[in-house]
């Protein structure tokens, strides 16, 4: 009798081993959720519901956009890090995670290795914009103000540390000039206070710039990019202005899994993340919020490119003078 237990009890033990393999060799068996951590509306959060589709098509499942905003995108950082590491809750990781880690080292999460970075999907610049009713209608016109009226201009982001705060430290610093940062919650939040009057001018990521000032709510002076945009004619980079390569600064996206994630989700997520990257229509929706598709060639080479990005943001950080407090 008992070997008979024992064998049954052996018998289900293989079955139950069969089973997990083969849900894992079956990944995704159910509906996928990227995490993103950006505000609703916003030029990132856009881009990704329009890419989930293609992407849900490409798995063969759905793709569920979940936004969790706060803290430069740390909040949504620590709770993809401690959510279960099935494959199945993905991050939409960016180099703002690098910034948040690299001006708080005590934080409770760390962006190079508490993630397997699976690949980048897009990059973008960001926009240095005025309202549309602004007296500063060059860039020259704001560096002159500044200089003009030391302290008494101010710049909007979307958190210490974010894309904006970055954009904008760096364009003051080159300048030896003095304006007031202002930060708000999240970057969704800047336009309208330009708009308002609250604030006289912004860095703001490309897919949230570009649909603003094609609707002549804002202005747009310069882009932080190696090269002028096509989606806005005349307007030039920042860093052929001020002679500096620091004023190069374009922001990129992409997917991270919780570290310990199973290989064949890592794998799969990857493959089929770019097949449905060489879409040409997600290349035009990209294109339409100032996104270029990139993509990297293996899910280890994005980790090296990750470990890349942290030194060189970190390097920004000191020499802009930035700090958390």
């Amino acid at each position: 009798m008992k070997r008979r237990n024992f064998c049954l009890g052996a018998l289900s033990a293989s079955l139950m081993f069969k089973s997990a393999v083969h849900a894992a060799e079956t990944y995704p068996s159910r509906s996928v959720r990227v995490v993103v951590p950006y505000a609703a509306g916003g030029g990132p959060d856009i881009m990704m519901r329009q890419f989930g589709p293609t992407l849900g098509d490409a798995l063969g499942q759905t793709v569920v956009v979940e936004n969790k905003v706060g803290a430069g995108g740390v909040l949504a950082a620590q709770h993809v890090a401690q959510a279960k590491a099935d494959g199945y809750t993905v991050l939409m990781g960016s180099n703002s995670h690098l910034i948040q880690k690299a001006l708080q080292p005590s934080l409770a999460f760390d962006p190079v290795n508490d993630f397997v970075p699976v690949t980048v999907i897009a990059t973008s610049p960001t926009v240095l914009v005025v309202s549309a009713d602004s007296p500063y209608h060059t860039i020259q016109d704001l560096i002159d103000a500044m200089h003009d009226r030391p302290g008494k201009l101010n710049y909007a982001s979307g958190g210490i540390g974010s894309g904006a705060h970055l954009g904008g430290a760096t364009f003051v610093s080159l300048l030896n000039a003095d304006a007031v940062h202002i930060p708000f919650k999240g970057s969704v939040e800047i336009p309208a206070s330009l708009m308002r009057g609250d604030t006289d001018f912004a860095f703001t990521i490309a897919g949230t710039a570009i649909p603003q000032v094609n609707g002549g709510k804002l202005r747009a002076l310069a882009v932080s990019s190696r090269d002028p945009m096509p989606q806005l004619a005349g307007v030039p980079a920042l860093h052929e202005i001020l002679n500096s390569e620091l004023a190069i600064q374009e922001f990129w996206f992409g997917f991270w899994l919780p570290r310990q994630s199973p290989e064949v989700a890592v794998n799969t997520l990857f493959h089929k993340t770019i097949a449905a990257l060489k879409d040409e229509s997600v290349h035009r929706q990209f294109a339409t919020t100032g996104n270029r598709v990139i993509q990297s060639e293996s899910p280890q080479e994005h980790a090296q490119f990750v470990r890349r990005e942290y030194q060189k943001w970190a390097d920004i950080i000191k020499l802009a003078g930035i700090t958390a407090g």
